[in-house]
């Protein structure tokens, strides 16, 4: 179909989660930040992986103040993984997301990647335009939606947008939440996790409405969702999972209090590399971290790593 014309008609009928029909068909490759770009990319493997024989990706450098220096960097990285075609998309306007160039760039794509930077970027300015459908249409198709440090923050429904945590969560304190992308339905996804010490304001987070499951991802780890059921780990580091559902008490309403929050019962999880965890039920499963090791380096071989 001409790109004009896939744009009239997203702007006529966007598509968006949720919607009667939709599938979850695709995975979703949900980044910490920090990971490796140059060495055994591990995680930008498990991407490159999911993009199929002649797998296109899209790298989505919206977020970023330096947009060139990424664009290299992943272009180099994707492509000394074996991916056959690597293109970018620099998205500045609201307009361009909904220009025929941007949907062209995006025609054939399997798979999509969000760079770091500033997630209010990403959802500012592809947010409900035919970008933002023709990417939920390749994820609906069964292509993958990766996204690093302010990437993955966006692909959650809220996201944290403001608010260091590196100290115990005050009620009043400047913790300020905004819709995300939605691909991540019901998580709220915090990035950077152990390294920037974010426990506190997930926690805060999570208690504000305990119906949204808080991930935390560090440095140089993945979390890879599929059909929007479970996930598995991927990386170095751990991901952490704050179920705030059976919380028995919290102080969070007290609005104009500057006291410290207090929140009883929630359920904290740490998992690493291989451990999976069912989102239905919200519980954990250990998994041999060797066996994720071992797939590694078997697709190594036979890309001719």
């Amino acid at each position: 179909m001409d790109a004009h014309r896939k744009v009239e008609l997203f702007l006529e009928r966007p598509i968006r989660r949720g919607r009667t029909g939709a599938t979850h068909k695709g995975a979703l490759v949900i980044i910490g930040g920090h990971e490796d770009r140059s060495g055994d990319k591990q995680i930008l493997r498990a991407v490159a992986d999911r993009l199929g024989k002649d797998g296109k990706i899209v790298v989505c450098t919206v977020a970023s103040e330096q947009p060139q220096s990424l664009w290299d960097e992943y272009e180099s990285a994707f492509r000394s993984l074996g991916v056959p075609h690597v293109y970018r998309l620099d998205i500045e306007s609201r307009e361009e997301a909904s220009s025929a160039r941007a949907i062209r760039i995006l025609e054939g794509a399997t798979g999509v990647f969000f760079t770091g930077g500033d997630q209010l970027k990403i959802t500012s300015q592809i947010g409900d335009t035919p970008t933002f459908s023709r990417m939920q249409e390749i994820f609906e198709q069964g292509g993958v939606i990766a996204g690093t440090s302010a990437g993955a923050s966006a692909m959650s429904e809220t996201m944290l947008v403001t608010n260091n945590g590196d100290a115990s969560y005050r009620i009043k304190s400047a913790l300020l939440m905004a819709p995300g992308l939605g691909f991540a339905a019901d998580m709220l996804i915090d990035q950077h996790f152990s390294e920037r010490g974010r426990m506190a304001r997930l926690i805060g987070a999570v208690s504000q409405n305990p119906r949204v499951l808080g991930i935390g991802i560090d440095e140089d780890t993945a979390l890879i969702l599929e059909h929007n059921r479970s996930f598995r780990v991927l990386g170095v580091g751990a991901v952490y999972v704050v179920d705030a559902s059976k919380i028995t008490y919290s102080n969070i309403g007290e609005a104009a209090s500057d006291r410290t929050l207090s929140a009883f019962g929630l359920t904290i999880h740490m998992l690493s590399q291989g451990d999976r965890f069912d989102l239905p039920t919200r519980a954990p499963f250990p998994h041999p971290a060797e066996s994720m090791e071992e797939t590694n380096d078997d697709k190594k071989r036979a890309s001719g790593d």
